[in-house]
């Protein structure tokens, strides 16, 4: 303990010395918000980049990965204590992405000493930003139905298809895609998992825009491109395996960036303010209505006591325990805890909630709006909340088919 609370002082003075003024209690506007990184990064502050440059030399991007992939070497309970020093400081995530929170923990797992060397480095340091290829236009719930073909070539696989509701895709510079490469057997027992580099010639993509204004969901075409067989995950042919352990890490990390409240990452405005923003009323005085507080207080109990269930889950995957069947619960719960979070927000701003674009509505307002209509779309994103109580019928409580 005495140990662990050197290492909290540490911790809270490095941080404290090495951010950047201007990052602290930065609210993150955009959906996921943050440092993704990429070779093409976006900066909502010029300073998050610096942010980003001392934490990866620190290795505090992935502070659990081993160091000799950039990682910090940190024990899960030193995560932690991170953490919460970095939060009581209000600093927003040096990184974040799906290089972090799936495809990462994913190659730790299965992928070769060459691969880890490879690609581990360069999502610690921000330097790639990946997207991820499973769904395609007649495989979307019944994903082991995929279409995109990968047929051998000497060292290298030609594949052809396509990859659609691809997150980021036109952001990202590699994809980890499930690809067809053997279809004399059952379907599940004929699928690789590759990792392509988007620059690679063949490769195009094509936003897809929502019912929100934004296009974070994008096409992705495969024609002809060649990737080395090197760059399959695990073995040809067996790359079910990999991709339900993906799954597992996508599963956690849809619910904890919509149990955060719809994706934001960084420090925005929260009901109660938004509540007294409206309405008015007292600073550090109850609201007026007492339904609304009773609404509000519910949703941030609910909150509360799912981000300790979560940080429990968390702590498990840092001690090796790889995430399992419950995440789908949790991603249940998260998306439409979201849903109901957006829909209560609505109603907090009445009618200035019902604004599109143009003179009248301020950015938070519109942004309002958006959000609720993004939200409609958590529970289908990530498999959808059928498939999901489905596979906790099944696998968590045991229920006969």
């Amino acid at each position: 303990m005495a140990e662990l609370e050197a290492f909290r002082a540490e911790a809270a003075e490095w941080l404290d010395a090495n951010a950047p003024q201007a990052i602290r209690s930065l609210r993150l506007h955009a959906e996921l918000g943050g440092n993704w990184g990429g070779r093409h990064p976006l900066w909502e502050a010029p300073e998050m980049e610096t942010w980003l440059r001392v934490c990866a030399d620190k290795g505090w991007t992935a502070p659990t990965w081993p160091g000799e992939y950039g990682g910090g070497d940190l024990s899960n309970a030193e995560a932690k204590v991170l953490e919460q020093e970095r939060k009581r400081l209000q600093l927003p995530e040096p990184l974040t992405g799906f290089g972090l929170s799936m495809i990462g923990p994913t190659l730790l797992r299965f992928g070769s000493e060459a691969q880890k060397q490879e690609h581990l480095p360069k999502i610690v340091r921000g330097e790639i930003r990946w997207c991820q290829g499973y769904s395609e236009p007649e495989a979307g719930s019944d994903l082991a139905s995929l279409q995109a073909r990968a047929e051998r070539d000497g060292d290298d696989f030609l594949i052809n298809g396509t990859k659609v509701w691809t997150s980021y895709g036109d952001l990202s510079d590699w994809i980890f895609a499930l690809v067809r490469t053997n279809s004399a057997v059952k379907k599940q027992a004929g699928i690789s998992f590759i990792l392509i580099d988007m620059e690679t010639p063949g490769v195009s993509v094509r936003p897809i825009k929502l019912i929100s204004g934004k296009s974070p969901f994008c096409e992705a075409h495969f024609e002809n491109v060649r990737v080395p067989l090197a760059n399959v995950l695990g073995e040809i042919d067996g790359g079910w395996t990999v991709a339900k352990a993906l799954l597992g890490h996508e599963r956690s990390m849809i619910a904890d960036v919509f149990g955060a409240g719809g994706g934001a990452r960084g420090r925005r405005a929260t009901l109660a303010e938004q509540a007294r923003e409206v309405l008015g009323g007292t600073p550090g005085e109850p609201l007026p209505d007492a339904l609304l507080r009773d609404r509000i207080a519910q949703n941030e109990m609910d909150m509360k006591a799912f981000h300790l269930t979560l940080q429990r889950s968390r702590d498990a995957a840092k001690a090796g325990q790889q995430p399992g069947s419950e995440s789908s619960i949790f991603k249940v719960w998260a998306t439409e805890a979201n849903q109901r979070r957006t829909e209560l927000a609505m109603q907090i701003a009445g009618p200035q909630a019902l604004g599109w674009e143009g003179a009248g509505f301020d950015e938070a307002e519109l942004d309002c709006t958006r959000a609720w209509l993004r939200a409609r779309g958590n529970s289908i994103e990530g498999g959808t909340s059928e498939v999901q109580l489905n596979i906790i019928a099944k696998h968590v409580l045991g229920l006969p088919d």
